[in-house]
């Protein structure tokens, strides 16, 4: 079946002027990406403590459809029980490798559910910019630095030196999913909230700083759609 222009993503790669046109991709969220395992394990413990379900794997692979991700500046949501996360964003295309910035919106009622749906809920808002990765051993993932705010107030902030390393989840998914070289786009982890609730919000701001001290950012507002 071939693809027409409005089913693609596209993504302006940083500081070179190329484009990626992104079409069907495996598309998943990571969940329960901590490198700490035994502080995942008490997250795991303290999302029970309210309902939600404990995930059948550590880290968690949940598969959400490739349409759902969108570069657009605002974000039609179905419930207002809802809120954002900043997270790394790895991208494949044609054998290549980018990293952007993107937030894994979530239906947080449907959440105490089953989180699996919970994320195919919402839409999934990514950064039109991306940077290539010639090599994730020589990237250095850790000096990262993301952070992200609701309503103008901030809401995460702090570097992915807790999250496995991009090597770590893309061999994870290989061992799992098998690997035929198709085009990816994968949701790494996130980062704690600064007050440790969520919020919903209208308006969400997220940034990644990149080693070199440039950054991936997106902004995005959410309408509510027949609530």
């Amino acid at each position: 079946m071939t693809e027409t222009i409005a089913d693609l993503i596209e993504f302006d790669v940083l500081g070179t002027g190329d484009t990626v046109r992104l079409g069907t991709a495996r598309t998943l969220v990571a969940g329960y990406t901590g490198r700490d395992e035994a502080a995942v394990r008490h997250h795991i413990d303290e999302l029970a403590a309210i309902g939600v379900a404990p995930p059948s794997q550590v880290p968690m692979l949940y598969r959400v459809d490739r349409a759902t991700i969108t570069t657009a500046a605002s974000t039609p949501i179905r419930s207002r029980h809802t809120s954002g996360e900043v997270e790394p964003v790895l991208l494949r295309h044609r054998g290549r490798y980018y990293l952007g910035v993107g937030s894994d919106h979530t239906d947080r009622r449907l959440e105490t559910v089953d989180i699996g749906d919970s994320k195919r809920a919402c839409p999934k808002p990514v950064g039109s910019t991306v940077v290539e990765i010639d090599d994730w051993n020589s990237f250095d993932w850790d000096a990262c630095h993301a952070r992200s705010w609701v309503d103008g107030k901030p809401y995460q902030d702090g570097t992915l030196a807790a999250l496995r390393t991009p090597v770590d989840l893309l061999g994870i998914i290989t061992d799992r999913l098998g690997d035929e070289g198709q085009d990816l786009i994968c949701f790494a982890g996130t980062l704690p909230l600064i007050d440790g609730e969520f919020t919903p919000g209208a308006r969400w701001e997220i940034e990644l700083g990149l080693p070199d001290g440039r950054s991936l950012t997106h902004t995005y507002d959410t309408t509510c759609e027949g609530v």
